[in-house]
């Protein structure tokens, strides 16, 4: 796929999917769980059909290191989806994932012993800085819009730190996970419709202990207010229509070739990344998208505003 292609996609595809779900997030700071069980659910069944062939193509990789890297994935996903729940904007929310970048080159040299060049380590120093400027400036925010006294304000504080550490935490288990995937790659091949696929379909049991709080958002997104679909006409709850817009804008980050771009970026869940190896060679491009994906932020940020008015 050309590179223009590629950035297109992804930067289409994410800004749109953004949007949908800041406007879930909004109504419904919650909704995390039900959002990360529909999106598993539809690459599962697509899989499901057009990669496992309803069942009957077998495995490339073992079945058991699928189970260890699904263990991580779907901690990554919950734990990601979870921050919006403290306090956790927006803009910041996509921007701190770029960090991916910073987290699978500090694993790579901690694990894997790689050594890179000095052009990457000033990209990754780049991203770096445009990170901790948004964390800095989104603390700022959170301190001046936290309340009418002192002990709310520092409630809510504390809250945002408690964000900032599990998004934190999910950028070092999805680098370590990268690695873990890297060395598979190595020693089965790469199969990344595969990994795609049994990466969504074995945590959907997990999602049962999830089932009370996925109920009770799918009950409040069915009493939202009707909303009329352009076109075709048909009329649903406006919160299943943006969780439904949602699921399928991420359709584009799941195109092949944009796997090592979008996951490196922070910009998608697809597993399809083989690690800090196809990271890393592919950084400057990275770096750029780390940088563009504040500007990015902001557009689905204000984008999201128009929609609600």
């Amino acid at each position: 796929m050309h590179p223009a292609a590629a950035v297109c996609l992804v930067f289409g595809g994410c800004c749109s999917n953004v949007v949908f779900l800041e406007l879930l997030a909004r109504q419904f700071p919650g909704c995390g769980n039900i959002v990360t069980f529909s999106q598993f659910l539809f690459i599962a069944v697509e899989g499901f059909i057009f990669e496992a062939n309803f069942g009957r193509k077998r495995p490339a990789i073992p079945m058991r290191y699928y189970l260890i890297m699904v263990a991580m994935f779907f901690t990554v996903s919950v734990v990601n989806n979870y921050a919006l729940n403290l306090n956790i904007a927006m803009p910041l929310h996509m921007i701190f994932r770029s960090g991916s970048l910073i987290a699978s080159m500090a694993l790579g040299i901690i694990i894997l012993k790689k050594r890179y060049s000095m052009s990457k380590y000033t990209s990754i120093a780049l991203v770096s800085v445009g990170i901790f400027t948004c964390t800095f400036m989104s603390a700022k925010q959170v301190a001046s819009d936290s309340g009418l006294n002192e002990e709310d304000g520092l409630h809510v504080f504390l809250w945002w730190l408690l964000g900032i550490a599990a998004l934190t935490f999910a950028l070092l288990m999805s680098a370590r996970m990268g690695i873990f995937q890297e060395t598979l790659y190595k020693r089965f091949g790469k199969h990344s419709k595969e990994a795609l696929f049994y990466n969504h379909a074995l945590p959907l049991p997990g999602f049962l202990l999830l089932a009370p709080n996925i109920y009770h958002h799918a009950v409040l997104f069915s009493q939202s207010e009707p909303f009329q679909i352009p076109v075709i006409g048909l009329t649903l709850p406006i919160m299943w229509f943006y969780l439904l817009m949602n699921v399928i804008t991420q359709k584009p980050l799941l195109a092949p070739g944009l796997g090592d771009l979008a996951w490196g970026s922070g910009l998608s869940r697809d597993p399809k990344a083989v690690g800090t190896g196809e990271n890393i060679r592919i950084l400057g491009l990275q770096a750029k998208l780390g940088v563009s994906g504040f500007f990015s932020a902001s557009l689905a940020l204000l984008l999201s505003q128009e929609v609600q008015k």
